[in-house]
């Protein structure tokens, strides 16, 4: 097995970390929340020789799932995640785009396959386990590699913050619930991507940011 990558390519006005997981010795790989900005990520891949076999989606917010189905289209693969309970914010992408002004083509999204609690997704031999942590949306998933202590968790933490609940579906007491429930138990040495800005470990997060202390 070849060692667990990740690339970040930052997409739409809303600066989201598009993620592509990949295996560094083959070169098959994963896209995680492709927002927007498709070309884009589409020219990552080919000038990095990354084939890419299916697209994770976190949960159901524009600016994570906006470019889903024209990936899906480009690369002839499946949608898989997040979770069903973020069903309607998939099928509502298209007006979420008009609220925010957006005039860059949005399909209402439609997965593959919907994920659960306790579900196995992989690529190669790269396996990760899925969580799901409501609050910041309440479908939110969050992907887990046990092997290279990895977590990519979407928008339901950040580096000194947390995923906001102010929108439609957003429970804040669910959200913390989420984190210090199943999150930081994996571990201070759990190394994270979020959905915008830096990442970091669990451990500093469990320390100093101040939402959780």
């Amino acid at each position: 097995m070849g060692q667990l990558n990740a690339g970040i390519v930052p997409v739409t006005a809303f600066q989201q970390n598009c993620t592509i997981l990949f295996d560094m010795d083959d070169r098959q790989g994963v896209v995680v929340d492709p927002g927007g900005d498709i070309d884009k990520v589409l020219a990552v891949l080919n000038d990095n020789a990354i084939n890419a076999g299916a697209i994770w989606i976190t949960h159901g917010h524009i600016d994570h799932a906006g470019g889903a189905m024209e990936l899906k289209d480009a690369l002839g693969i499946e949608i898989i995640g997040p979770h069903e309970a973020d069903r309607p914010l998939l099928a509502n992408l298209e007006n979420q785009a008009k609220h925010y002004g957006i005039t860059d083509p949005v399909r209402n999204c439609v997965p593959d396959r919907f994920l659960g609690e306790g579900d196995t997704v992989s690529f190669g031999q790269h396996a990760f386990e899925v969580f799901h942590c409501p609050g910041h949306a309440p479908g939110h998933v969050v992907f887990y590699n046990r092997a290279a202590k990895f977590a990519h968790v979407g928008d339901v933490l950040f580096r000194g913050s947390v995923g906001r609940t102010d929108l439609p579906g957003g429970d804040h007491a669910a959200l913390i619930a989420s984190i210090k429930d199943k999150l930081l138990p994996l571990g201070d040495d759990i190394g994270f991507i979020c959905g915008h800005g830096p990442g970091g470990r669990f451990g500093e997060e469990r320390r100093s940011n101040p939402f959780l202390i």
